[in-house]
């Protein structure tokens, strides 16, 4: 499996998650954007493209899953689990 259908099918694990946790992707920019709700993220689950749109609060992205080095749970401080 390539690392970055493993990025993806760690995200929709996350998002489909009951309870839902909120979680953050690390890029390799070193951003860490933070997912609050499942609806803030949205991607083709098919994995046809690696690219995914983020809207949380002010903050739009546009990125590829390619970017993105890690997936970590966060806890109500925002640190990682």
């Amino acid at each position: 499996m390539k690392r970055v259908d493993s990025i993806r099918s760690e995200v929709q694990r996350l998002t489909r998650a009951a309870p839902f946790r909120r979680f953050l992707l690390n890029l390799e920019n070193g951003d860490r954007v933070v997912i609050e709700h499942p609806e803030n993220i949205a991607f083709d689950p098919t994995g046809k493209s690696e690219e995914f749109y983020v809207i949380s609060g002010r903050m739009r992205l546009f990125s590829t899953f390619s970017s993105v080095t890690g997936v970590v749970l966060a806890d109500r401080g925002g640190a990682a689990a």
